[in-house]
This record gives structure tokens, C-alpha cells and sequence, in this order.
């Protein structure tokens, strides 16, 4: 299950995020679903299309399937996936 304490060590496409700063204002209170995800990158789909944002340099909010909000420094998530998921320990 994921929660607010484990969200950097799960998986992250299909959560739900919002843009809430970011070195590119355009994407400032941008949101959708993930749909890809790179080391230094994050795929969203939003109504618009699919937008790539960069993780470094970027605040992101996450809504959990618990219904809970987290708000996260992308610089926190700045490694590959596969990597990240098996960290022992959260930044």
C-alpha cells in the first residue's frame, strides 16, 4: 500500500499529480495521471496531451489511492525508477 511515508519507494505511473512549482512556469498547476517515467523525467497526461516534466527543479502533489495529498521535491525522485523503488530508505 502505498502511503505518505512509502511513496518514493513505489511505483508512480497511474497516481494521479499536479504541478505545484517548477523552474518552467508554464507547467505550474498542470495535473493529469503519470504515464511514463525516466530517470530525470516524468511523463503526464493531461486534457491537452501527454507533457514531460522535469523531475529536478519541480514541487509535485500526489494524490494517493488512500486519498491522501503529498506534496513532493522531484529532486527526491531524481534516480531510475527501478532503482528508486528499491531503496531501503526515503530521502
Amino acid at each position: 500500500m502505498i502511503t505518505s511515508q512509502t511513496l518514493l519507494r513505489h511505483e508512480l505511473t497511474g497516481l494521479a499529480v499536479s504541478v505545484v512549482k517548477a523552474r518552467n512556469p508554464t507547467y505550474v498547476g498542470m495535473s493529469g495521471r503519470i504515464v511514463d517515467e525516466t530517470r530525470n523525467m516524468l511523463a503526464v497526461l493531461t486534457p491537452g496531451g501527454e507533457k514531460k516534466v522535469e523531475k529536478k527543479g519541480t514541487v509535485f502533489l500526489f494524490a494517493l489511492p488512500t486519498r491522501v495529498c503529498v506534496e513532493v521535491d522531484g529532486s527526491a525522485l531524481v534516480a531510475r525508477p527501478e532503482k528508486r523503488i528499491s531503496m531501503r530508505k526515503t530521502r
